[in-house]
């Protein structure tokens, strides 16, 4: 196990990512610690809405965006985002939560929900492998602010991208993986990752995590695929799907399980290609559309825009 370690932050690197962020205005709500979350899935019935309105009314608590879904008006699953601004919320968040849970979750039938502020940002780990374009783009966005998220770590099973990612002042850690050593190196990451980390996200990651370490890892996980699955599985996708004469080129971002390439989806987009393109023009459009959908993904998994429900997920997306 090689780790690379950041270079010493000058100022103008210190600097730098406070610039963006104010010039980007990218993230939902910056860094004011007065801005809340609440997410909410429960079994849909009249007066959801107004209690939790109540809810947040009595704690002197203003909304400033709500959106909401259910799978059926009779007997379905209801889903609510609530943005709200409260003054020291951040002094207040965990006393709020606890009456929320108190008052609210056996009464409303809640399955899962969060309370959670905007002024802390998710410890976001990142495994790849030798493709660097999803890397880079989450390095560079989060480096600019327009993902509310610190990048702390990168791990990869080859070295290839140690100086590109020390570039931007994160740690690198090389662990290599063989079929001989995979569940050794997979208890090296695990050492790294769990409990450190609110979030995983594989960027073009070569290799199948097992189950026990999606058991272990203690946080979610987030793929990023072509779209060609399962009809061009395995090496050389872009070729084959030359012969076959695709007329599109896509990628998929979804949740890890251990079915592979089967959990639940969060986005998706594709684009248009002819028989004009050769395979070298499919694989660079197909890499823009993975870093757009990866970045989507994240970014909205870090907003809390993102609901899982069994092997599908609600999306409240902008």
């Amino acid at each position: 196990m090689t780790v690379v370690l950041p270079p010493p932050k000058t100022r103008e690197s210190d600097s730098t990512p406070q610039r963006a962020t104010e010039a980007s205005g990218a993230s939902e709500a910056g860094r004011l610690t007065d801005i809340g979350r609440l997410v909410v899935h429960c079994a849909d019935r009249p007066g959801i809405v107004a209690a939790i309105s109540r809810f947040l009314a009595d704690h002197d608590a203003n909304i400033i965006e709500s959106d909401q879904s259910t799978s059926d008006p009779s007997g379905g699953d209801f889903f609510l985002r609530m943005v709200f601004r409260k003054r020291d919320l951040q002094a207040e968040i965990n006393a709020m939560a606890g009456l929320f849970e108190s008052s609210l979750v056996e009464k409303l039938g809640v399955v899962n929900w969060s309370l959670t502020t905007t002024a802390k940002s998710r410890r976001v780990a990142v495994m790849v492998s030798k493709y660097d374009h999803c890397l880079v783009d989450l390095l560079w966005r989060a480096r600019r602010g327009e993902l509310p998220a610190q990048i702390g770590l990168v791990i990869s099973n080859h070295p290839d991208l140690a100086a590109e990612v020390r570039s931007f002042g994160v740690p690198f850690v090389h662990i290599p993986v063989t079929r001989d050593n995979k569940a050794e190196a997979e208890a090296k990451q695990l050492e790294l990752l769990r409990d450190n980390f609110d979030l995983v996200v594989l960027a073009r990651y070569m290799q199948i995590l097992s189950g026990d370490f999606l058991d272990k890892i203690g946080c979610p996980v987030i793929n990023i695929h072509h779209s060609f699955l399962p009809a061009f599985a395995g090496a050389g996708p872009y070729d084959r799907a030359k012969t076959r004469g695709v007329k599109l080129v896509g990628a998929t971002a979804h949740y890890v399980t251990e079915d592979l390439d089967e959990g639940p989806i969060i986005e998706q987009d594709v684009v248009r290609v002819s028989h004009r393109d050769d395979v070298a023009t499919l694989e660079r459009r197909g890499a823009d559309v993975e870093r757009s959908v990866l970045h989507r993904a994240v970014l909205w998994h870090c907003e809390d825009r993102v609901l899982r429900q069994e092997n599908t997920t609600v999306v409240f997306a902008r």
